[in-house]
């Protein structure tokens, strides 16, 4: 299990490993944008690593493809492509 702590919400969730982070962010009753339907084609759910960058997955090529395709900052990991390997701060400009 990873904990998941999502600022400057408070909020947090224990979740296993491999989890999304949207899938995370979503047990957290969290908004989160997704209008591509976890496709990665939209790039609307990007979140921030605050902490525990090496506790998620390598970026995919569909991921990468959809931040360039979008023009998303490289530092933002994109929540419905990204998996959960051990615990993680994440945080948004909408929490």
């Amino acid at each position: 299990m990873a904990r998941i702590s999502f600022q400057p919400s408070g909020r947090s969730v224990e979740v296993p490993a491999g989890t999304t982070l949207l899938d995370a962010v979503v047990a957290a009753g969290l908004p989160i944008a997704r209008a591509c339907g976890r496709d990665g084609l939209c790039g609307r759910c990007g979140v921030h690593v605050v902490a525990g960058a090496s506790a998620i997955g390598p970026e995919s090529e569909a991921e990468a493809a959809a931040k360039g395709r979008n023009r998303i900052d490289p530092t933002i990991r994109l929540a419905c492509q990204a998996r959960v390997l051990g615990d993680l701060q994440l945080t948004t400009s909408y929490w």
